[in-house]
């Protein structure tokens, strides 16, 4: 049996069951323990989409606890129970967090959860799934950070092979990965993660909308009577910013960036003439989306890449890298354009095109917004839900006879699988 097939069979044999209370074999609330490396007040696509699974959770009557290196005591009425962790030295905006295996089993024994989600994996998020697994707690990993391309970009000596191997140790640990998007399932099969799911993100098409398009404020930024070319999302060196310097000399534009990081000061000298509106929320955020007139994004690593969501939402048309979730997110040609990942001139040949051709403009933000109509988040959390079920039947019967078959079950499957692999037979990955 060699390693990748040593850890998928490793799944299946827990040292330690939890067993759950009889009385909730029937109740159709789940008790649900998140475990982030990213939420409040770090402002990302990790805390964005931690939130709306916590609201979504609060609203459906479901019961949940948070374990984040940071955040508010409560969010959603769930308690948040602070993990430690520490700044990565090289971005000290992010903090990741480092807590015990023994820790995390004592939180997972206290709240007895049915499921155990794991957002964007990575130190935390593995102890949190070698804890679980240990009690035998079904576990959902969701993969939305591209730690091998984050290593690469900041040139983190081996933090590639590192990353790699982290991440193929976690996702072989769980019970369930769920990924956002086609490109990032591809990723993973190539590190060797089968039987992942696809789970995208929804957005919230109340708050993002044409229809908070604000005049005044597109007359203030683009006096001149530019047209408005933007970007939101953090400052950061993986997503490769500098490519707006090209956007940046296409005539009759103005470029706006929104949001903060460790790059905003070489961003400043690079674009002095754009416009840096700092980090916004909630009405600010939705208002400044729908007032820009072309939304662009320059990095290639992005799992899913929400904020293009979010301006699609808001009648915006988007030129974004092709490559990652952009892929899946942008319908090319029709809600706006893909470009070669790294290449400022294709990036900027696309907006000149949209900025010297209204009509065509105006086309694209019409079909950008109809792109995402059914892009909810209550749709898209209630297919995560279903997901819960599907890993948490085993766990809450109550027998431990039912308990035994299920991990019969999936030591036959790992042992099929491993069968097929050594005949030749690669398998597939499944999007849901």
């Amino acid at each position: 049996m060699d390693l990748l097939q040593r850890r998928r069979h490793s799944r299946t044999a827990p040292a330690t069951l939890l067993t759950l209370p009889v009385a909730r074999a029937g109740d159709p609330r789940l008790r649900v323990l998140v475990v982030t490396e990213s939420f409040l007040p770090q402002v990302n696509g990790v805390t964005n989409s931690v939130r709306r699974v916590l609201e979504h959770l609060a609203a459906e009557g479901h019961a949940a606890e948070l374990v984040a290196p940071t955040g508010p005591g409560t969010y959603a009425g769930f308690p948040v129970t602070r993990a430690r962790g520490t700044n990565l030295p090289f971005y000290a905006d992010f903090r990741i967090g480092l807590e015990t295996r023994r820790r995390l089993r004592a939180t997972m024994e206290r709240f007895r959860p049915d499921v155990v989600h794991i957002a964007s994996p990575a130190t935390l998020g593995h102890q949190a799934a070698r804890a679980a697994r240990s009690l035998g707690i079904p576990t959902v990993a969701v993969y939305q950070t591209d730690l091998v391309g984050f290593a690469e970009r900041y040139a983190v000596p081996g933090g590639a092979r590192a990353m790699e191997a982290l991440t193929r140790r976690i996702h072989l640990g769980v019970d369930r990965t769920l990924a956002p998007s086609t490109a990032s399932i591809d990723q993973l099969a190539r590190l060797g993660v089968d039987d992942v799911a696809r789970w995208p993100r929804g957005v919230d098409q109340v708050l993002f909308t044409p229809a908070r398009r604000d005049e005044s404020l597109h007359a203030e930024l683009a006096p001149r009577g530019e047209v408005l070319v933007g970007y939101v999302g953090r400052l950061a060196a993986e997503k490769e910013l500098e490519l707006l310097a090209h956007v940046d000399r296409v005539p009759g534009v103005r470029l706006v960036l929104v949001g903060g990081g460790p790059e905003e000061a070489r961003l400043r000298a690079l674009l002095p003439q754009a416009a840096f509106l700092g980090v916004l929320h909630g009405d600010e955020l939705a208002r400044a989306y729908a007032t820009l007139d072309v939304f662009v994004h320059t990095g290639r690593h992005e799992t899913y890449c929400q904020s293009a969501q979010e301006a699609l939402a808001s009648g915006v048309p988007v030129v974004a890298p092709r490559a990652g979730g952009p892929i899946d997110v942008v319908d090319h040609a029709v809600a706006g354009w893909l470009y070669e990942p790294g290449d400022g001139r294709e990036l900027a040949a696309h907006v000149e095109r949209l900025v010297g051709q209204p009509v065509l403009r105006r086309r694209m933000a019409i079909a950008a917004r109809h792109s995402v109509r059914d892009r909810t988040w209550s749709a898209v959390n209630e297919l995560l839900v279903r997901h819960y079920r599907e890993v948490a039947a085993p766990a809450t019967t109550s027998t431990a006879s039912s308990m035994l078959s299920t991990r019969w079950t999936q030591a036959s499957i790992a042992r099929s699988r491993a069968s097929a692999r050594s005949s030749g037979h690669t398998g597939s990955c499944s999007v849901q």
